[in-house]
């Protein structure tokens, strides 16, 4: 701006800021910091490429550019030029708030003064607005895609660059805004349209994007830098617990499938040739597929409102998330495959290429527990998890047993530079440079977890996963669902696994059974091991039991080839014998395993028959099968079919509530949700969970099935406190509930306490699992409505218990390591 004795007019005002940006936007914070140094009254002396000298009041310049800006967008022609022009401007304005920190002036007009702050604001929320309503046309121009691209990036970092580079501040400013709502939905959408864009240079299928200089290669690493520094400005933001909890109250976002649109056009970027040996285009592509599967982690695991029942509260909110779960199975069947080209070509460690596998699977632990899902994700993924168990012995156990393999995945966090990137779109696509296409450097800052971690952590969410389709829960899951994993899983045994898993080499007939059976014993003693760092002992209790009616259900001469055919039309017949059948068997198993899950009771009962003597010994050391295996496996069979036959008579009238009760050991036990932190999002309420089955064997041997229909009624209590959808977990032992019913003698209202919530939680603490302030108040208020409801119940007066049997206490999981420090990588794209 000019220093005159008069004021200047509006017009020459506009003239002044419009050439100040043109001249000054290639300047960086130190060369303007120089110059500031060596001016007089704020006011700096510049030598334009045309020869000229101009003055500008930096000060002035600072305070009206926002502004201007604003006034530049809301102008009706909005063509390229115009957006050329407003990245300058933004470029100018990142490093003048670069620069502010360090000169008290300009700190005071861009930092401090509130009505710059709001313009800021405005202005980002604005530019958001309008780059979200682009949509792909015919013909698009190449400088276009980029220059979108950039000012999505740019414009989401001036949030952190002006406002504050802390994210919980940011947040609070960001909530406090009367138009956070629009903020929230013009973010995502112009993140998508920036997806959208660069599917299209992916697929290169517009004649208008073909241009010699800049490559192919070079547009594509230029976007795909864009779309993840916006990515991950996002992802920061749904990392805080108040901006997330906002936006699962966006109904446009999360009730009508916003971020699933979003998350479903990033997993459905494909890299095409020429593209596929590009290792920086296919390290940059995994990782926007990461850290959107990550975002979804975060949604997922919010405490206030359940992300998925918001999800599923319309059918076509639903059927995205669906197709996005085909997506995410997909990208686990490409993780398990042989082929080290399937999912990564790119073998060289200087490109991470984020925590992709691992997300995956611990969204697919969060869907398969959910009820909306859990049917879905049995239908299409049991082929390829029996094919998992399929797999050839030594295979199994090094994918799925070892802590060393498969090699970890490495993550990592770019970090943007607004001043280069801007600067390297509009240096190489001016007129005079076009030829001259530079490399663009972008660093990324690794973030590792130790290999053995990352190993144990991928085995037990897929424990987790076997639990969670095997569980049956009566009031929530629909009656067809009962079973239907161990129906499943027992179908596919007859096809062929080569078909789900291409790479590996699989035995056929009844060396298969058994091949599973052993594979399944080798997984169920390692995931003993990881207890309680990594799995909890009811998802390893629900993988035994599966483990044990799967193994009794299998005969390995029904698996010979000539044989496949009528055993389909004979399997229904089957299942309802070992129904009938295994009614004793299966009480003493469900006795022995509640037994093993307490760390004081890990002795047999001496009435065990010879099979379960075998397996449990077989299942406490992980070691190599004897190959006498395979003549006992078919023994196993006579006798169990003997010991059945004999049981059958032994019960009479009582075997269908017998089974129910037997029942309870697959769909009663609760898992631990998918995070190996204690905090999954999920409230716990304090329940009996096959406690009742044991005194009810016991009590029957004296009055029939009396028993039997005393545990009836406890279940049907506590199954009445069951919300929708999700299965409960129980995370207190009986001395800390003990201990918090004495304490609540004193203060009743003690979940309106803060500090006494603070104080309780770590005593608890010291007594057994973790329990966090929050868990405890989630403990304290469902205790209380279900005392409420009990008060209420006029169907017989009862006495509400609230003590949890010791053999069902969960544990807490452990959270991760600190990540190990590690060095910046420059990559020049």
């Amino acid at each position: 701006m000019r220093l005159a004795k008069e004021e200047p007019s509006m017009a020459e005002q506009v003239i002044d800021l419009i050439s100040a940006v043109k001249e000054l936007h290639g300047l960086s914070c130190q060369e303007l910091n120089k110059l500031l140094r060596d001016s007089e009254n704020f006011t700096i002396h510049y030598h334009s490429e045309k020869g000229s000298t101009i003055k500008i009041d930096v000060e002035k310049l600072a305070g009206f550019l926002p502004l201007h800006l604003i006034a530049v967008l809301m102008s009706s022609d909005r063509d390229e030029s115009l957006l050329r022009y407003l990245l300058c401007g933004i470029r100018l304005l990142h490093s003048l708030c670069d620069l502010a920190p360090r000169n008290s002036k300009l700190e005071q007009v861009l930092l401090d003064d509130v009505k710059v702050s709001e313009q800021l604001l405005d202005l980002v929320f604005y530019l958001l607005i309008v780059l979200s309503g682009y949509r792909q046309e015919n013909r698009i121009s190449c400088s276009l895609l980029l220059v979108h691209s950039a000012l999505v990036a740019s414009s989401l970092h001036l949030l952190s660059g002006c406002i504050s580079l802390q994210w919980q501040d940011l947040v609070q400013v960001l909530l406090a805004h009367p138009k956070v709502d629009i903020f929230m939905d013009a973010a995502f959408g112009a993140v998508h349209v920036a997806i959208r864009f660069l599917q299209v240079k992916l697929s290169d299928q517009y004649t208008g994007l073909h241009v010699k200089s800049p490559t192919a290669e070079q547009i594509v690493n230029y976007i795909c830098q864009q779309c993840e520094a916006s990515l991950q400005i996002l992802l920061s933001l749904c990392q805080q617990k108040v901006f997330r909890e906002r936006l699962l109250r966006n109904k446009e976002l999360c009730g009508r499938g916003g971020v699933l649109s979003l998350a479903q056009a990033i997993l459905n970027l494909n890299v095409t040739p020429p593209f596929v040996d590009s290792f920086t285009v296919v390290a940059a592509i995994s990782r926007l597929k990461a850290k959107v599967l990550s975002i979804l982690l975060h949604l997922c695991e919010a405490e206030s409102i359940s992300y998925l029942d918001e999800v599923a509260s319309s059918p076509g909110s639903l059927d995205l998330a669906k197709s996005v779960v085909l997506e995410i199975l997909e990208l686990l069947k490409a993780a398990l495959s042989k082929d080290p080209n399937y999912l990564s070509p790119c073998s060289d460690k200087t490109f991470p290429m984020g925590l992709l596998r691992l997300n995956a699977m611990r969204l697919a632990d969060i869907f398969s527990d959910d009820s909306n899902f859990r049917s879905f994700i049995t239908t299409c993924f049991t082929k390829v998890m029996t094919a998992i168990f399929s797999l050839p012995r030594e295979d199994f156990i090094s994918i799925w047993c070892s802590s060393e393999f498969p090699p970890r995945e490495e993550d990592a966090t770019l970090e943007y530079d607004t001043f280069a990137a801007a600067g390297w779109f509009l240096d190489t696509f001016a007129a005079a440079n076009l030829s001259n296409a530079i490399n663009l450097e972008i660093t990324l800052l690794p973030s590792n977890m130790p290999q053995a971690m990352y190993a144990h952590q991928r085995t037990s969410l897929f424990v987790k996963l076997i639990a969670n389709l095997h569980c049956f829960v009566p009031n929530i899951c629909e009656e067809q669902e009962r079973n239907l994993f161990l129906h499943k899983f027992l179908e596919c045994m007859r096809m062929d696994p080569s078909k789900s898993l291409p790479g590996f080499s699989f035995t056929s007939g009844a060396q298969r059974a058994v091949t599973v059976c052993r594979n399944l014993r080798s997984l169920l003693s390692h995931a003993e091991s990881l207890i309680p760092n990594f799995l909890n002992e009811d998802d390893v209790q629900l993988l035994r039991v599966f483990f044990n009616q799967l193994q009794s259900l299998i005969n390995p001469a029904d698996f010979e080839e000539n044989k496949v055919q009528e055993i389909k039309s004979e399997r229904s017949v089957s299942l309802d014998k070992f129904s009938r059948l295994s009614i004793d068997e299966h009480l003493q198993e469900a006795q022995s395993t509640r037994a093993s899950s307490s760390p004081m009771m890990r002795k047999e009962p001496s009435s065990f028959n010879n099979r379960t003597d075998i397996q449990k010994e077989e299942m406490s050391e992980n070691s190599a099968i004897q190959e006498e295996e395979k003549h006992s496996f078919r023994n196993e069979h006579v006798n169990q079919a003997n010991v059945m036959r004999g049981d059958k008579a032994k019960f009479g009238a009582c075997a269908s509530d017998v089974l129910r009760e037997m029942d309870r050991d697959s769909h009663n036990v609760e898992t631990s949700g998918s995070d190996t932190s204690s905090t999954r999002g999920k409230s716990f309420v304090g329940q009996v969970v096959n406690g009742d089955l044991l005194k009810s064997s016991a009590h029957m041997k004296g009055s029939g099935c009396q028993g039997v229909h005393n545990g009836e009624k406890s279940e049907s209590l506590h199954f009445e406190e069951k919300q929708p959808r999700k299965r409960k977990r129980t995370i207190m032992n009986d001395y800390q509930i003990a201990l918090m019913e004495k304490a609540l003698l004193d203060e009743p209202e003690m979940q309106r306490n803060a500090a006494a919530l603070q104080s309780w939680s770590d005593k608890l603490s010291l007594n057994g699992s973790e329990v966090t302030p929050s868990q405890l108040k989630n403990w304290l208020n469902n205790r209380k409505a279900r005392l409420a409801r009990a008060g209420k119940d006029v169907r017989a007066p009862m006495e509400v218990d609230v003590t949890f049997p010791e053999n069902q206490v969960g544990q807490a999981l452990q959270h991760e390591s600190p990540e190990s420090p590690v060095q910046p990588r420059t990559v020049c794209l």
